[in-house]
């Protein structure tokens, strides 16, 4: 992409660098040039010009290869655990997920902060058991409890789509069932992300929950205890609810930008004689033109167009030329 017009060398990456052309160029390359040759040593010159575009660019220091992380995975899985159980039931999402999910991952233990995890996914999948049972906050009674209310009141995760499970016991606490996993949900909710996964309570024998919303769980409940041999179907059901609600698909998700760290590069801007870069190349210019002079190439003139297409004697190579009313040259 470099260009030679009137007295200007402009590369879209370096600048511009101030050019006698008509005193350097056209004395040089004109000299005992036959007219019908011009348009052709036109072509010559823009290509040796374009070989060794280095001439006219100021020195750079050495520019770091950016390191992007680009997460595959459009889910990630985060559950907070005291028996393992929670974790259990993490894992059965998970293979129902496949590769459409990271995970699991204990919040408890995360590396980095939670909006750098959290903001990697365009969705979410959070679970907790229930340990403080009837208590108003901070219910879980697991890693969740530690940032609820803390860096977690910082996170920017509007729009985003997030489903909860949790765990709980519906005999031995049959009127706070899961109670955890509703302020699990509050909480996600109140940082605007949407929702999702809501489902039915037929099938179970509690008595109240504070995970209820409307006639609905807010989310995939499970019992271990009391029902363990229906925790499969029922994730098998709900990983199938989300796919069917449009959990995994992208585009109506306000994703946080991510954010890349640059470095400052220090352009060496000492100064550069461009007659002497020009004297130092004209050898090559000339070299190539004589051996492009006398080559037998027949012209074909389009007037329609204002370009010649140019081919040799024996067949097997052309190129083209366009004309040109003032002193430019483009590639």
């Amino acid at each position: 992409h470099l260009s030679i017009t009137g007295s200007k060398a402009s590369h879209p990456q370096h600048g511009t660098c101030h050019l006698s052309t008509k005193h350097i160029l056209v004395q040089r390359l004109l000299k005992e040039t036959h007219p019908t040759s011009t348009m052709k040593i036109q072509i010559l010159l823009v290509a040796t010009l374009l070989s060794s575009t280095s001439a006219f660019a100021p020195r750079l220091g050495r520019l770091p290869r950016p390191q992007i992380q680009l997460n595959l995975a459009k889910v990630g899985i985060f559950f907070g655990t005291s028996t393992g159980s929670t974790e259990n039931v993490a894992d059965k999402i998970k293979e129902q997920l496949g590769d459409d999910a990271d995970g699991p991952f204990d919040v408890e233990t995360l590396e980095g902060s939670v909006q750098d995890n959290f903001g990697k996914y365009a969705a979410l999948i959070v679970g907790t058991p229930t340990w403080n049972t009837g208590a108003d906050t901070e219910r879980s009674g697991t890693g969740w409890d530690e940032i609820y209310y803390s860096s977690m009141q910082d996170l920017n995760l509007k729009g985003k789509k997030v489903a909860v499970f949790g765990l709980g016991d519906q005999e031995s606490y049959a009127e706070n069932y899961a109670d955890a996993t509703g302020e699990l949900h509050d909480v996600f909710e109140s940082l605007g992300c949407q929702m999702m996964g809501y489902t039915s309570q037929e099938g179970y024998e509690h008595e109240d929950s504070k995970s209820i919303r409307g006639d609905k769980f807010c989310g995939l409940l499970c019992d271990e205890v009391n029902q363990e041999d229906l925790t499969d179907e029922r994730v098998i059901n709900w990983v199938a609810q989300l796919k069917a609600e449009g959990f995994l698909e992208g585009g109506s998700v306000d994703a946080p930008p991510v954010e890349v760290e640059a470095e400052t590069v220090v352009i060496d801007a000492e100064p550069i004689d461009n007659l002497v870069v020009l004297e130092e190349h004209s050898e090559i210019l000339d070299q190539t033109i004589e051996s492009h002079a006398n080559t037998g190439f027949t012209p074909y003139h389009n007037p329609k167009t204002k370009s010649t297409m140019w081919v040799s004697a024996d067949g097997r190579s052309c190129y083209y030329t366009v004309e040109s009313s003032s002193p430019s040259f483009a590639p």
